[in-house]
């Protein structure tokens, strides 16, 4: 049996139910659950914050026994492997579902085929790869986590049009407009962490939060690239780590004393390697993909902007632009990295404009 339009309608909504909990259920892929018994939604669920239960479980328990001879259109292939709950391929098996669509296949070397496997052997009728595209869009930041031991990273900068944060004093509040500044808002929501330098948190104190009432449950992780664990103990994300978690990341072999303090406060302290620069990124950016981080988004400064994009550790860029100029006496919102000739430029794919008031949001992919 082939996927026909009754299909691609019901993945689509079970695509529109992973995207919902973007942010909200790291270490695990947010995956969408929609059940279906003659013609008629009987179950939907997207993934729980923190990860479990799994939107399979939900969906099913939703659905009850009307799930029995029903389909379940899945955007990530069920899990086959047992975990901190039973594999959701038996669950699947046991509610007795007669049929799953899958749109993307998960690449754990647990599962990765051996999910649609399973549910084969049961009897269970399997259409794999509907909407792929979409659905491996929707998980790739845990796609990005199981291949290449980092999380898929998205740059956000917010700026005059000729790229400048802040004039040379330093002020940059508010360079964009109150629409721009929501939407930049619902990025850190769609985040599962929001990485900062340290620069930037002693110049301007942020809090780094999604502060959109009802968008987000869980706390927001705010990260901290510090190599000397310069951050103030009377800062904002200090003062509220017990609350929202608070991460360093700092180079082995700092001030031990610095970092009880800060430990002390309820922050997390994560020593990687260090760099002529400070941190060696791609440590960090691992060490950060082995707490459980998926998604990340990093809003400054200049100085970790330009190493990220040196160092060719960015996948996505959201560029708030104001319909202003500054001057080149300006700060940019990347710093000189020494590129010298055109063909050694990163190079990004645009794939949305959006407006935003008077401001305009850039959205753009890394080039293959």
């Amino acid at each position: 049996m082939t996927a026909g339009p009754d299909d691609l309608a019901h993945m689509r909504a079970a695509l529109a139910l992973a995207r919902r909990g973007l942010g909200n259920a790291w270490p695990n892929p947010s995956v969408g659950c929609v059940v279906v018994r003659e013609a008629r939604v009987v179950g939907r669920a997207v993934t729980a914050p923190g990860g479990r239960p799994h939107a399979e479980a939900l969906a099913l328990a939703m659905a009850g026994a009307a799930a029995r001879g029903a389909t379940a259109y899945v955007t990530l292939e069920p899990c086959c492997h047992h975990g901190q709950t039973g594999p959701c391929t038996d669950a699947l098996i046991e509610a007795g579902i007669g049929r799953v669509v899958v749109a993307a296949r998960d690449p754990d070397a647990r599962v990765n085929g051996a999910g649609l496997a399973r549910l084969r052997e049961a009897g269970v009728a399997v259409e794999d790869g509907v909407l792929r595209a979409e659905g491996e869009t929707v998980a790739e930041g845990f796609f990005s986590r199981v291949r290449r031991g980092r999380p898929l990273v998205t740059l956000k900068l917010a700026s005059t049009l000729d790229g400048r944060i802040a004039t040379h004093g330093g002020e940059s509040k508010w360079i964009t407009g109150e629409a721009a500044r929501r939407a930049a808002h619902a990025l850190r929501g769609r985040s599962d962490a929001v990485l900062v330098g340290v620069g930037t948190l002693l110049a301007d104190d942020p809090k780094l939060t999604c502060r959109i009432p009802g968008f987000k449950k869980v706390p927001d992780v705010r990260v901290v690239a510090d190599s000397h664990l310069r951050t103030r103990l009377t800062s904002s994300i200090v003062a509220t780590a017990r609350e929202t978690p608070a991460w360093f990341l700092v180079r082995e072999g700092t001030d031990p004393e610095r970092v009880r303090a800060m430990t002390g406060l309820g922050a997390q302290v994560i020593e990687v390697a260090g760099s002529p620069a400070g941190i060696d990124l791609g440590e960090a950016l691992a060490a950060l993909a082995r707490a459980g981080i998926t998604r990340l988004l990093v809003e400054g400064g200049a100085q970790i902007a330009a190493a990220l994009v040196r160092a060719d550790l960015v996948d996505r860029i959201a560029w708030f632009h104001a319909p202003t100029v500054m001057g080149g006496d300006g700060w940019p919102g990347v710093q000189a990295f020494g590129i010298e000739r055109l063909e050694a430029v990163p190079r990004f794919r645009r794939e949305r404009v959006v407006p935003l008031g008077e401001d305009v949001l850039t959205e753009l992919r890394r080039a293959a």
